[in-house]
């Protein structure tokens, strides 16, 4: 029950004199919020100052444990919303709020390919366009280097030692034996410009009636570009049976004279653009001669005395 206060009860609960007042101690209410146990002491804590009477108070209207009920469930549904707002939200690792993505409509995993693909459709158009001009060079350099083909030239045979007799082969048939020792000389030039050539030859053979008298093997070696080089091969044979193409050598008192063939190839490689382009030839050379046992100088071949083919 309230009771109304006279103007004289009031009167004399205001202070005699306001230079004199008392200074108004400060003190802290604690909202009774639900919400208080998230730590956050200081927000729920607000200065309250006092009043001397129920005139001064900002809530003098009304007295009593209403207005308190009402003040504390004002303030604790501030609190309460705000605490509710936060609790409402999800927290990451590092305590941030979570929030929704905004997902963009369309996708640009398309774009990424695409872009993908013309990168590596380029790089094999490159790749191939290098191909193709360097198969082109390559076919120039290779026709080019076709009309460079070596020149052989055989130049003389010296016999040193020449001699025919009789006796048996390995299975003691009787027959008639030759025997040839001798240095064939010729020369090489190589006509190309911009590459050497290596070469070689097959076995350099001396021929009686399709009997190989006597052979030779040229070393293979290396020729630079535009050079000229005269090599030597020492063909020999030794005790060659002849069989019947021997019966129609017949000694003399003038000598022996043994017509013979001199027939060989002449190999040459060029190595144009490494081992990538090379150019191969071969020359054959087919030249008659006749070896008489009486005369030791040197046989000289003329440009008609051989075949180059």
């Amino acid at each position: 029950m309230l009771h109304t206060k006279s103007e004289s009860d009031i009167a004399s609960l205001a202070p005699s004199s306001p230079s004199r007042s008392p200074k108004r101690p400060v003190y802290f209410v604690q909202s009774p919020s639900r919400d208080s146990h998230d730590g956050d002491k200081s927000a729920s804590m607000q200065p309250t100052p006092s009043f001397n009477s129920p005139v001064e108070s900002p809530s003098h209207p009304s007295f009593g444990r209403h207005s308190r009920n009402s003040s504390a469930s004002r303030f604790s549904g501030i609190f309460r919303s705000s605490s509710g707002r936060k609790g409402g939200r999800k927290r990451n690792d590092k305590g941030w709020p979570e929030c929704d993505v905004i997902l963009e409509e369309g996708k640009y995993d398309e774009f990424d390919n695409d872009k993908g693909f013309t990168r590596r459709f380029q790089a094999l158009m490159a790749l191939c366009g290098f191909v193709v001009l360097f198969t082109v060079f390559c076919l120039i350099i290779w026709g080019a280097g076709r009309n460079y083909r070596a020149e052989v030239s055989v130049k003389s045979l010296v016999v040193h030692n020449v001699y025919m007799g009789s006796g048996a082969d390995f299975t003691g048939v009787p027959t008639k034996m030759l025997t040839v020792n001798g240095t064939l000389r010729m020369t090489v030039y190589n006509p190309a410009t911009f590459y050497g050539i290596h070469v070689s030859s097959s076995p350099v053979n001396l021929i009686y009636s399709d009997i190989v008298v006597a052979t030779a093997q040229l070393k293979k070696y290396y020729q630079p570009r535009k050079s000229r080089r005269t090599v030597s091969v020492d063909i020999e044979g030794t005790k060659v049976p002849l069989y019947g193409a021997g019966s129609s050598l017949v000694e003399s008192t003038t000598g022996v004279q043994v017509p013979l063939k001199l027939d060989f190839w002449i190999r040459s490689r060029g190595d144009v653009v490494g081992k990538l382009v090379r150019t191969k030839h071969r020359r054959h050379i087919s030249c008659s001669l006749v070896i008489d046992f009486t005369i030791s100088k040197p046989i000289k071949f003329l440009k008609d005395s051989c075949v180059y083919s």
